[in-house]
């Protein structure tokens, strides 16, 4: 018998669809830091990201026990579609553009593995991080987008393409002008990263 956390998602979603219920719950814990972060970056409130996270789910999981998930794609890209529709839908709701602010409540690195570094290396790579979040932050809506799906979601430039509804040129355009945008504020700010 093969152990849970080894098998590939088709599989667990066939076994979910047969009854299994942890078979879902190893599908979500892999997934659920990627997801719950490429929300949060978009809509940058905790308790929000939260409710869109658990209707993403929910949806999900509607979408599984009524047989209507496709196979032809990978899970996690299909479910960040989702997740990323459901953002959009809700700034389209309040006519907000997303922009990343740092928070106490939560911040984006923490889901992000660190090795065991010492106090000082710690200390210089969350000055890092600040400092490219704020850089991130300056960027034009559509650039920062690229740049959370990209480095943050880690996604393609064909899945970012396909997400957001342009070709893959475009995508890589909107990367390329992001980051002659931050090299152009770490100038005129003397940004230095560590």
């Amino acid at each position: 018998m093969q152990v849970m956390p080894m098998l590939h998602d088709h599989e667990l979603i066939a076994r979910y669809v047969d009854g299994d219920e942890h078979s879902f719950e190893v599908l979500l814990n892999r997934y659920k830091a990627k997801i719950y972060t490429s929300i949060y970056l978009f809509v940058k409130d905790q308790a929000l990201a939260e409710d869109i996270f658990q209707e993403v789910f929910i949806k999900i999981i509607d979408t599984l026990r009524r047989g209507k998930y496709n196979h032809e794609g990978k899970f996690v890209q299909w479910a960040m579609r989702i997740a990323y529709n459901m953002c959009v839908d809700y700034h389209r709701r309040h006519k907000r553009r997303a922009h990343i602010n740092p928070s106490d409540d939560f911040d984006i690195f923490e889901v992000l593995r660190l090795s065991d570094d010492g106090p000082d290396t710690l200390i210089m790579r969350s000055e890092t991080h600040d400092r490219i979040r704020h850089l991130v932050d300056a960027l034009p809506a559509e650039q920062r987008e690229v740049v959370i799906l990209r480095h943050y979601a880690d996604m393609s430039f064909k899945e970012i393409a396909s997400l957001t509804r342009v070709s893959i040129n475009t995508a890589l355009g909107r990367m390329r002008y992001a980051l002659i945008n931050i090299r152009k504020m770490m100038a005129e700010r003397e940004v230095v990263l560590q």
